[in-house]
């Protein structure tokens, strides 16, 4: 029998990914902390994701040339999607494609729920196509709309319990669109909400392996993103 544990395997995850966030806080300018936590928790997505997978930071962009802010965190579709725009070091991912959005900082505050959830309804506001397709059966429907997550991720909270009431009252407050699903705080939990609207708040070690997870089922559950009508975005080129 093997001597393997896949309790260690979790435990030696959640320490490696714990360790690159400690050592991004680090760094002695903000701005060099915040890229450097982005790049953490992307890179460790595209890592344990599916394959079907991909995160980045950019912009999204819709078919009527409408732009989101910028998202710390985008997680869209590799392989239904047909582009995805780079311009002078900037990605531009075509609204369509978009699994999920997450802010990504050093820390729990106040003003940083208040950014996820501006971001998460910059995003959701885009428009999106959805077009049917042609299968062996011959054509499909049209896949509604589903639902784009949205979430914070960080290594530790500004308050004290960590994720109690300050926490879940910040989630609470309502922001057209821009409602938050799940998120993480590494050194102390992660959270999801539920389908009544409430949140959800667990209180754990290695909070990274465990929203994981959970994002991962979230993820299944979505399915495929809608079939993207390219024709669409050609009314954009001048």
């Amino acid at each position: 029998m093997s001597s393997w544990s896949i309790q260690e395997i979790f435990a030696d995850f959640h320490k490696k990914m714990q360790g690159e966030l400690e050592s991004a806080r680090k760094l002695g300018h903000p701005t060099d902390k915040g890229d450097a936590s982005e790049q953490v928790w992307i890179d460790v997505l595209n890592a344990y994701l599916p394959k079907r997978y991909e995160a980045r930071k950019g912009f999204v962009v819709d078919s009527t040339g409408t732009f989101s802010t910028q998202i710390d965190v985008i997680i869209h579709d590799r392989q239904y999607s047909p582009f995805v725009f780079t311009f002078k070091g900037t990605d531009v991912v075509p609204a369509e494609s978009i699994y999920a959005v997450f802010e990504a900082k050093q820390e729990t505050t106040a003003e940083h729920i208040r950014y996820a959830k501006e971001k998460a309804a910059s995003v959701r506001a885009l428009k999106r196509t959805s077009l049917g397709t042609q299968t062996i059966n011959g054509p499909s429907p049209v896949k509604p709309l589903h639902h784009i997550l949205s979430g914070l991720l960080t290594l530790s909270s500004s308050w004290r319990p960590a994720l109690g009431k300050t926490f879940s009252d910040h989630l609470d407050r309502v922001v057209d669109h821009g409602a938050l699903d799940i998120g993480c705080v590494a050194d102390a939990g992660w959270f999801k909400r539920l389908p009544d609207g409430d949140f959800e708040v667990h209180e754990a070690d290695k909070a990274a392996t465990r929203f994981l997870f959970e994002l991962m089922a979230q993820l299944q559950a979505i399915g495929t993103v809608p079939v993207i009508d390219v024709r669409a975005y050609t009314a954009m080129i001048d």
